[in-house]
């Protein structure tokens, strides 16, 4: 649950934000939202993947931190083992509310990262009121998250409409010998892909939508990182 208000240098004043990443703060996660703008960040560390919609009309795309639900194979107990973390992990406990056409900036008053003066972490405003660097840093990121969610669903769309999405199984077999299978997510058919004549392309490259394509396929070489984390905790 959360318990999101409006972010203010009146009532907030004397927050701080503990960025270390951790399980008791809610980073043992098995994947995070992203969108295509941010693909090329992703897929240099983590398989991108696509999963249906809760009410089953489209999809989402996904980067993935580990098998199954509660695992997050770049969290240790140093943190965040990755050079990148994923904006819809970064922007915690940040959250973006409306006021009509305006965008604002809430947090989560129940979030485990919040403390005040004196529990350590970064402060979100100066003594006379201005915002932070860290602040204007989440504000970016809140704003990069929004505007690339906004734009996922025609990607989506253009991927449906080329049938470039299949469903795919991934069997893990790990140095111990136990056995995982991954299912139920899709990845982008590379035959299909293969296949697309010269003028979609050119459509694709147009609209922005080829590079994120080939990002995700490029992506799907980090399955092998992720076994490979996975045996040296087993």
């Amino acid at each position: 649950m959360t318990r999101p208000a409006l972010l203010n240098n009146i009532d907030h004043r004397d927050l701080r934000v503990k960025t270390d990443r951790a399980e008791h703060f809610g980073d043992a996660v098995m994947s995070a939202v992203t969108f295509p703008a941010e693909f090329r960040s992703v897929q240099a560390h983590y398989p991108i993947v696509f999963q249906k919609t809760a009410d089953g009309t489209g999809f989402q795309p996904l980067a993935l931190f580990g098998f199954e639900a509660g695992e997050n194979l770049f969290l240790g107990s140093q943190g965040w083992d990755a050079p990148y973390v994923p904006m819809a992990i970064e922007r915690d406990p940040f959250l973006i509310g409306r006021d009509g056409d305006s965008l604002l900036m809430h947090v989560d008053l129940d979030s485990p990262r919040l403390g005040v003066n004196g529990a350590g972490g970064e402060a979100l405003f100066r003594a006379h009121g201005g915002t932070t660097d860290y602040l204007d840093r989440m504000n970016s990121v809140l704003l990069a998250l929004h505007e690339g969610l906004q734009a996922t669903p025609a990607f989506i769309t253009t991927l449906l409409e080329l049938r470039l999405l299949e469903s795919f199984v991934f069997d893990v077999e790990l140095d111990d010998g136990s056995t995982h299978r991954l299912a139920g997510f899709y990845t982008i058919d590379e035959d299909r892909l293969a296949a697309l004549d010269g003028a979609v392309l050119e459509r694709l490259q147009r609209a922005g939508q080829l590079m994120p394509i080939y990002m995700a396929v490029a992506s799907l070489s980090n399955f092998r990182t992720l076994v490979e984390r996975r045996n040296r905790r087993s």
